[in-house]
């Protein structure tokens, strides 16, 4: 891939961040901060945040990390949350406002190409925000550049769509109903793009990445609280890959998939809520 498919790729990404995934994950922001509560929760203790730590969040979307970084570091610590989405940004600031945080703060900008002023991170931290890179080798080679000899790198990402029924089940249940789909190149930049063990650790150590890492995690994801189809059909279907083909398709086509969906989620209703299976990996290194 050369320097102008990568500027490409991220110009597109970019774009999309600040369009209709920047719609999308606003409006569901208080869905998502529950429904990804538990993975943050292990990633924040795999990466134990100190007090009076410096981190950085890549990624950090409408800033639910943040505040729960900065809540751990401290007042004598800090952390800067990076995103190239301008809405999800704006959101990430209103709630370090309203929480009267002085630790935190949020910079739109591509950690890709981001220029640091110095190496002083202890942390570089992420929940979902590193799968979407062009050149994720050049990438986390930039992030070591923030970092002070010995910090440290931790980052959830998903493990394959195999692996996901809370992904898989809603594309699977609508697959028949949609046009033929052009078959994902599970390394182009996405939510899978670093599902591969092999690959990422490659990935890592390419960039200059020590003593490189990947435990795999299994996470209830509860899309809805019980008895809540209609919730959960909406979320299933706005949300991903699948929400992106829905968009460009006709009422006459949406209505029949929201049924399917709905049905093939029904099963996954219990007392605990509408719950799938989750799985991540929680991947960490050292500078």
């Amino acid at each position: 891939m050369t320097h102008a498919d990568n500027a490409q790729d991220n110009a597109a990404q970019i774009a999309y961040w600040n369009d209709r995934a920047a719609v999308t994950w606003t409006a569901f922001q208080d869905r998502l901060d529950a429904q990804f509560e538990p993975i943050t929760a292990l990633a924040l203790n795999a990466a134990a945040p100190g007090a009076g730590e410096h981190a950085i969040d890549v990624g950090c979307g409408c800033g639910a990390t943040v505040l729960a970084l900065a809540d751990r570091l401290g007042p004598s610590g800090q952390v800067v949350g990076l995103d190239v989405s301008e809405p999800m940004a704006a959101r990430a600031r209103q709630r370090i406002e309203a929480a009267r945080l002085t630790n935190a703060r949020v910079i739109v900008s591509d950690a890709a190409t981001h220029g640091f002023a110095e190496p002083r991170a202890d942390l570089v931290f992420s929940r979902f925000g590193v799968m979407f890179f062009a050149d994720p080798a050049a990438a986390f080679a930039n992030l070591r550049t923030a970092m002070r000899p010995g910090g440290r790198l931790l980052f959830a990402a998903w493990r394959p769509l195999t692996d996901n029924p809370w992904f898989s089940v809603p594309i699977q249940a609508a697959a028949a109903l949609l046009p033929p789909q052009p078959q994902a190149d599970p390394r182009s930049p996405g939510p899978f793009a670093l599902a591969d063990r092999d690959r990422t650790l490659g990935l890592l150590q390419a960039a200059g990445w020590k003593q490189a890492a990947m435990q795999s995690q299994d996470v209830g994801m509860r899309i809805a609280a019980a008895g809540q189809i209609e919730q959960a059909t909406e979320f299933a279907t706005h949300m991903g890959a699948l929400g992106r083909i829905l968009a460009e398709q006709p009422p006459a086509t949406r209505a029949p998939v929201q049924d399917a969906v709905s049905a093939a989620l029904k099963r996954y209703d219990s007392p605990d809520g509408v719950v799938l299976q989750g799985s991540i990996w929680l991947i960490s290194a050292r500078a």
